[in-house]
């Protein structure tokens, strides 16, 4: 008597390779919620760059308000902005992730189907964008977040507010005569002028050579993935 087979039915060893009408819907529906997410941590980045372009507003109309008035504001506005800084780049990293999803999906889904050339499945992003929604994580590490937003935001707030701080014991209470003078307009309570404005320097030095590091980590990212540039 033959036995009753048992087996289980074995599995296609192909794959499809094209998206079916309703999994391309599917996908533009994913595509509208990425851009919306991604839309909302942009805005969030935006509030935090307001934050400190209007402290930093705030502190010139104080330290310019008179000529007797201290620079001190524009010491301690530096240190605020550095916070606004480092809480811009944690929302960053979020807002990262949605973008890259999206312009995932722009580059590798919807630019082959406008030039005519249809949606592929075996092209390696379809696998990079499952992957990332089954185990997400940041695309970038937090010290090349804040490269990118130091770069393309924060340094001009450094910069303004520099010359801001130099330029204020330059011209007050009068204009600078001797280079000495300097060293006792910076003096803050005990700590003196000289050390002061070292300090001033090496801070913004140290921002300067923290911005170029990371954009050579940036570059050579970039020559690795080569292909699939969104997803960085």
């Amino acid at each position: 008597m033959a036995l009753p087979d048992t087996h289980e039915p074995s599995l296609p060893t192909t794959r499809k390779l094209e998206f079916s009408a309703a999994e391309i819907g599917a996908l533009a529906h994913l595509y509208r919620g990425e851009v919306y997410r991604s839309t909302v941590w942009r805005t969030r980045l935006d509030s935090s760059t307001n934050w400190a372009v209007v402290t930093t507003g705030i502190a010139l109309s104080a330290t310019y308000s008179s000529a007797e008035a201290s620079p001190l504001p524009m010491v301690l506005v530096g240190l605020l902005v550095s916070v606004f800084l480092l809480f811009e780049a944690r929302r960053y990293r979020y807002f990262n992730v949605w973008r890259a999803r999206a312009r995932l999906l722009e580059t590798d889904f919807y630019a082959p189907m406008i030039r005519g050339e249809g949606v592929r499945l075996g092209s390696g992003w379809t696998e990079l964008l499952a992957k990332d929604y089954c185990y997400p994580r940041y695309h970038i590490s937090y010290g090349r977040a804040i490269g990118r937003r130091l770069r393309r935001t924060y340094a001009w707030i450094f910069v303004i507010q520099a010359i801001a701080y130099y330029g204020k014991l330059a011209i007050h209470p009068s204009p600078l005569t001797t280079f000495t003078d300097i060293w006792e307009r910076a003096a803050i309570g005990p700590i003196p002028g000289h050390l002061v404005v070292v300090a001033g320097m090496l801070f913004h030095a140290s921002w300067a050579v923290f911005a170029l590091i990371t954009l050579r980590v940036e570059i050579s990212s970039r020559r690795e993935r080569r292909s699939l540039i969104a997803m960085g």
